[in-house]
Parts: structure tokens; sequence; C-alpha cells
């Protein structure tokens, strides 16, 4: 059966993905000095971590409306699949879910799935590829739902980051009971909880923070040679590229990919944050 994907503009996509129709991503809006820009494919990483790094106001950013995803949902594929960010991080996924239930009253019953990615970035794009990966196998759409959510329901999230500004200040570290970075040398490593933010540990600079993160990916990591390590990382290729190395010196995969952060991600992570999933 036909298929289309849809993310919110948190999940990052391989280039060679943007010009397919099957995919579509749907704009997040980002604040910066009361400068709206969306991200779309007119974002621009460079000029946006410029007006940020010289703003004294923390950005800010703005779910799209229920109506862009109803929108989205007007295609002739038969199954669609939707990711979003963790609906404990924005209201993404409540957006996704009531442009669903407009479309079905206007259109009638269609076979939509709106999934919590209970992550961001690499990890919407990590389920966003396992639908893909089923939708060409012939699975039913009902069985790539339930494989979808027992699939995230065992990803891991993972991100070290120079500043933890953004996200404190916008309200997205309330699952983090302690955060004990009290200098500016100290850099925690991250994770996820169903959805929420929490932290696994930490290190004196952002190498060794780095580092930590690595080793706490290769011990958790579930059956890796099945799976894709994908990276996403703001403005840093080179510490991307160190992170990689340093898992699969730990542990084997099927396959890996990196890439750069879009808007969302670029806004949170800020520049030189990193973000892994497996």
């Amino acid at each position: 059966m036909s298929y289309k994907i849809i993310a919110d503009s948190c999940c990052e996509f391989p280039k060679d993905y943007e010009k397919d129709p099957r995919y579509e991503r749907i704009a997040l809006g980002l604040e910066v000095e009361d400068e709206l820009i969306m991200d779309d494919e007119t974002f621009d990483q460079a000029q946006f971590l410029k007006k940020v790094a010289a703003s004294p106001k923390c950005p800010k950013s703005f779910c799209p409306s229920p109506d862009k995803f109803k929108e989205a949902y007007q295609t002739e594929a038969e199954n669609i699949f939707v990711f979003t960010l963790s609906s404990k991080l924005s209201g993404s996924y409540n957006s996704a879910e009531i442009g669903r239930k407009m479309y079905q009253e206007e259109f009638g019953e269609k076979n939509i799935f709106v999934c919590d990615s209970h992550s961001a970035s690499c990890g919407e794009t990590q389920l966003a590829f396992k639908a893909v990966q089923w939708s060409e196998e012939g699975l039913a759409f009902e069985e790539i739902c339930q494989r979808l959510i027992a699939y995230r329901d065992n990803m891991h999230t993972y991100f070290v980051l120079d500043n933890l500004e953004t996200l404190r200040k916008n309200g997205r570290l309330s699952g983090v009971k302690a955060l004990v970075a009290s200098t500016l040398s100290i850099k925690p490593v991250m994770g996820a909880d169903t959805g929420e933010i929490i932290q696994l540990g930490q290190a004196v600079g952002i190498k060794k923070a780095l580092a930590k993160m690595a080793e706490i990916v290769a011990k958790e990591a579930l059956s890796p040679e099945e799976k894709t390590l994908m990276i996403t990382h703001c403005n840093c290729p080179e510490r991307a590229e160190s992170v990689r190395e340093m898992i699969l010196s730990r542990i084997k995969v099927k396959d890996t990919l990196i890439m750069d952060t879009k808007g969302v991600s670029s806004m949170y992570a800020n520049d030189g944050g990193v973000i892994v999933t497996l």
C-alpha cells in the first residue's frame, strides 16, 4: 500500500529525502528578538546561531497549528505515519492529533497514525525510517503501528550540549531533579525517560562528556547490530564523527547516519550540541 511520512520540523531527514514527495516536514516557528523564523527550507543555521548568540533574550519555539497537519493528511497515500517531538517537550503531538480528528470529521476515516516519538531530532528519524522499511516490506498498517510503538519504547536518546540554558529557560528540564552542572566546566550527559529529559551522568569538559555519553550508549544498547546509529549535531561535524568512532569502538551496528540539525534542534541543542539515538 502507498504511504507518506510526515514529521514536525524537529525531525532531520537526509538531503536526498527532502525532494521525495513521500516525506513532508511540518514547520515549527522560532522566535529570536521578536523576529519570527520558520523552520522550513528557508532556515539558515549559521545566521540563526549568530542571532541567538547576539540576543540577551532566550529564543522560543511554537508548534504548528492543527490545520497544517490536516492539510498534510490530504494526500492520495493510503497509509500516513506522523512523527512528532515528545509530547512532554512540545504541543506538536497534540496539534497532529487534533489535525487527524479534523481531517476525519471532514473527509472520513483514513489510516493516519500519529506517533509521539518520546524523543526529538534523530529519534523521530529513527521511527520514520522503520515506518518506511516495514511499509516497503508490505506489512499491514496495524502491524506497522504496533511495531513502531514497541521500537520507540526500546529506543534510547542521549545528548551532550555546551549550553543547557535554552532548555532550562523554556521549562524543558522539569524532569531533571538536580542538575549538577554548577560550573561551566561540568558538562552533563542527558537522556530521556518516556520523553522527559533526565540526567545520566556528567564529566569535566566537553570531550570527557562526549566520551561518557559514548560509554553509556554502548552499555545500554539493545541488539545494536540490527540498528542504525543516528547522530545529529549543531554545527560540529568533527564532534559527531568523534562520538561515532567512540561508540563503534565498543559495539557493532547495522549502519550509521550523521546529520546536521535543522531549526528546532539547533535552537535547543545550541552551537556545538550532539544528539545520539540507537
